[in-house]
């Protein structure tokens, strides 16, 4: 490596990857062992337990772990700030199809969010019921709406469902399913 910095605003030199490549490679081994134990695990229990089981969530520790690591060592050896956790499909969805391109009047690069809850009855003395739960979230969501609104996003539609995420035309989770 030259007398540069790795957070130099200066090109740093000949950089020798091997030790990038071996935290690689090894967050990849943890990625193989995640599918083939997710695969067991599923093929045993639903999806709610399987993503509760102690061989998943010990496997999706250690690759946090390993991702953790490779951040590290970029940022040690290359000073950059690698962004290797988001999730970003680029307006595309999982089988690589446009999420908007059904959608009239959907900006191109729309995608669908969906923010979930899990909500017990009240505890204690209280006048609200479960029903009322929608009404709370309808609240909150015209709360949402206005925020991103004023962050300069156009939301084209929003809803507040019971039981599963709304369904958007164009942007339909379930179609995979349907195959």
């Amino acid at each position: 490596m030259s007398g540069t910095t790795p957070h130099s605003d200066r090109p740093l030199g000949p950089v020798d990857p091997a030790e990038l490549h071996d935290a690689v490679d090894r967050l990849a081994e943890a990625l193989h062992a995640y599918v083939d134990t997710a695969v067991g695990v599923r093929s045993e229990f639903g999806a709610t337990e399987a993503d509760e089981d102690p061989r998943v969530l010990a496997l999706e520790s250690r690759i946090a772990t390993l991702n953790a690591r490779l951040y590290d060592r970029l940022h040690a050896s290359l000073g950059m700030h690698a962004d290797l956790t988001t999730l970003a499909w680029d307006g595309e969805d999982a089988r690589g199809e446009d999420d908007a391109a059904d959608v009239p009047g959907t900006p191109e690069a729309a995608e669908a969010f969906h923010l979930g809850f899990v909500v017990g009855p009240p505890t204690g003395a209280s006048d609200h019921t479960m029903d009322s739960v929608l009404d709370l979230l309808d609240a909150g969501g015209e709360d949402l709406v206005a925020r991103l609104v004023e962050a300069g996003f156009e939301v084209v539609e929003w809803a507040t469902s019971r039981g599963e995420p709304a369904d958007f035309e164009g942007f339909d989770d379930d179609e995979e399913d349907d195959r």
